[in-house]
């Protein structure tokens, strides 16, 4: 199953992973350590609350005026 990882930067520093099919969320040291733990908490997740998920997610993006 292949599902989509966004990884952004913590500010304590690391990063912050989120499945956005399933909403798991977890961290990391390094991007390799965010995807394992993202990965490991997907898992358990899905063990335990099965979801279809129906097609891959969209990622894009916007703006807001400066000001806002």
């Amino acid at each position: 199953m292949e599902l989509t990882a966004i990884l952004t930067p913590a500010i304590e520093g690391g990063f912050v992973a989120l499945n956005p099919e399933t909403g798991t969320t977890t961290q990391g040291e390094t991007v390799e350590e965010a995807l394992f733990n993202l990965r490991e908490a997907t898992e358990l997740f899905l063990e335990e609350f099965p979801v279809h998920i129906g097609g891959r997610s969209l990622l894009t993006t916007f703006q807001i005026p400066a000001h806002a």
